[in-house]
């Protein structure tokens, strides 16, 4: 076994993992991270990089640019034209990110899985009760990113974003390790509630992007989410319109969505607990 692979094991063995991410003062870590990322001297970025890259795994053969100005530029790049073919048909929603599928299913009243054993509710996820009577009885997917993942995250299907919550929170880390221990951990974290309409059938379907350990910020393109949640929970109306595929944000280091859909919209054959999804991939189907 080489080098590489011991320290893997050793780094993956969940009570280490779980230690190393989540029992320090992770919002501090995360400013410092942030500041360091944004380092844009040739050797700090290459060696930085180049780190990440062997802990990780990080394959950069679809990116936009090989160049890149700073670790934090690397994270949020963008890919070649066409690297994501987006699936066309009409009645599908498709993946919005690059993800691991995790907890899905039908949603049990307003209960959701987050890991085998332990569940959360809409009205803690959402805080929004005609959010919550909107999505009850109806279909979820939690996609986890990981660091050396793409990070934007695109529409899945043609929309329109009509309303925008931000709730700030914690920022633990979102692996197993942590989703075993961490009791209704996505209600705890920083994330965006996404309200759209889908333009053809008139559905509403909602995206939580959940921040996480670290870098932890989510983004959009269309709204200033800091400006937003400048003095702490703030929402905003909007009429953003999008094209299936369209790039709606990113996020600033590896994290969660998870895709509500009512329950017209059934899983799609390809959804499988663990198994890799790319954005443009089908999620849904309009039942």
């Amino acid at each position: 076994m080489t080098m590489k692979n011991r320290l893997l094991r050793i780094l993956q063995q969940d009570d280490l993992n779980f230690f190393l991410t989540n029992r320090m003062p992770r919002k501090l870590a995360g400013r410092l991270l942030r500041s360091f990322s944004r380092i844009e001297q040739p050797m700090v970025r290459d060696v930085s990089i180049g780190l990440w890259s062997f802990f990780s795994g990080l394959d950069l053969s679809e990116a936009s640019s090989s160049e890149f100005r700073s670790m934090h530029d690397c994270f949020t790049r963008r890919l070649k034209p066409g690297a994501r073919p987006i699936d066309p048909a009409p009645d599908v929603l498709v993946s919005p990110c690059d993800g691991i599928i995790g907890a899905h299913g039908r949603i049990c009243g307003t209960e959701l899985y987050q890991i085998k054993g332990g569940t959360y509710s809409l009205a803690e996820l959402l805080r929004d009760q005609h959010l919550v009577a909107s999505h009850r009885d109806g279909c979820y997917v939690t996609l986890r990113l990981t660091s050396a993942m793409y990070h934007r995250f695109h529409a899945p299907h043609d929309c329109c974003v009509e309303f925008v919550k931000y709730i700030p929170g914690d920022s633990w880390n979102v692996n197993q390790a942590a989703l075993r221990r961490v009791d209704k951990l996505y209600c705890k974290n920083e994330r965006a509630v996404l309200q759209a309409r889908l333009a053809a059938t008139g559905h509403a379907i909602s995206l939580v992007p959940v921040g996480a350990i670290l870098v932890s910020g989510i983004r959009l393109n269309f709204i200033d989410l800091q400006r937003l949640g400048r003095e702490g929970e703030g929402a905003a109306a909007c009429n953003a319109q999008f094209r299936k595929g369209d790039e709606l944000g990113w996020f600033e280091h590896g994290s969660t969505i998870i895709v509500l859909a009512p329950g017209r919209f059934a899983l799609c054959d390809t959804v499988r607990n663990e198994a890799m999804i790319r954005v443009g991939q089908p999620l849904m189907r309009i039942r």
